[in-house]
């Protein structure tokens, strides 16, 4: 089996088991960062395979060519052989618009995402900021409107905005949760967490563990800007929050993050009654894994080349 069909295999393996797995996974919701990066790492993880595959397709015929020959040497013959591919010009031409069709598509796809992100997120914040006023006290935009509600708008002017209906329809230390939430989100750079997924999923529909990849990653921000707003502290008052604001919760714009919009249910349980946090084995464990899933693809890619290399030269080359 060639290296490119090694790569591909683990693409498709990934992108169908790791979405099923992933999505089973109790361990998630006591470990939201965790489980974030991993959805991330595994998404990209396929990605690079899918790319890696492509120029993996092209080495024989084009990279190892003969004028790259002089700087390697004899070992260029092993090398050759290593990577070899049925097929010989038309096979690596088929590879190399694989991987130019993958990284066009991702180029294009975050180009264009993240430009109209920010022109978005720029222009909400500039409206927010003319017809709410700033309250130092709560370091927030209050907006005036009936609806309760909190969120935030990440970019070139982060803003937190709450609605005069919040401020009338919660209790102070409700209040301080919820803002405590919304300034976790921007702290954490939580917007460039569902950016990565966002673009993962448009570039890639097609593919199980792509296809919910922002929903995923959406949800589990949620639990980890819960987790850094309650901290040490009682719970109880952002869970209350959440229950007022998702009764009376509508559509946000979306450069925003709300604190109640995603999962309200799930997330005032988990609040009310937390599971015990994953022990300190199991962390190191996930963030192995982590550390797996980003490595995978180049590894493979790259240990044929690595054992021909270590082999030395070959007699006659």
């Amino acid at each position: 089996m060639t290296v490119a069909a090694i790569l591909l295999a683990y693409a498709a393996c990934l992108g169908t088991l790791g979405a099923r797995m992933l999505g089973r996974a109790e361990w998630t919701a006591r470990a939201p960062r965790l489980a974030i990066a991993t959805y991330l790492a595994a998404a990209w993880s396929v990605v690079a395979a899918l790319g890696l595959a492509g120029l993996t397709l092209a080495v024989h015929a084009t990279a190892l060519a003969d004028g790259l020959s002089h700087l390697i040497g004899a070992c260029v013959l092993r090398l050759r052989d290593t990577y070899a591919t049925p097929g010989g010009a038309a096979v690596a031409g088929l590879g190399l618009s694989l991987a130019g069709v993958v990284a066009a598509c991702i180029t294009i796809t975050a180009v264009t995402h993240l430009s109209a992100v920010r022109r978005q997120a720029l222009l909400h914040a500039q409206t927010v900021r003319l017809i709410g006023r700033p309250e130092p006290a709560l370091g927030a935009t209050l907006v005036d409107h009936a609806q309760p509600s909190a969120y935030c708008v990440a970019g070139p002017h982060p803003t937190v905005i709450l609605t005069t209906g919040a401020l009338a329809a919660l209790d102070p230390d409700q209040v301080k949760a919820v803002l405590a939430h919304e300034r976790a989100h921007l702290a954490r750079h939580h917007h460039r967490k569902l950016a990565i997924a966002r673009i993962g999923r448009q570039v890639f529909p097609f593919i199980p563990l792509m296809r919910d990849l922002d929903a995923h990653v959406t949800r589990l921000v949620e639990m980890h800007a819960d987790d850094a707003a309650t901290g040490a502290r009682d719970a109880r008052p952002l869970a209350t929050a959440l229950v007022v604001l998702a009764s009376a919760a509508s559509p946000v714009p979306v450069p925003a993050a709300a604190a109640a919009a995603t999962d309200a249910v799930q997330r005032i349980q988990r609040l009310l009654g937390p599971a015990e946090t994953l022990g300190w084995g199991r962390r190191q464990m996930l963030r192995a894994g982590v550390a797996a899933l980003a490595l995978t693809p180049m590894l493979i890619a790259l240990t044929p080349a690595l054992i021909a290399l270590t082999l030395g030269r070959v007699p006659g080359g």
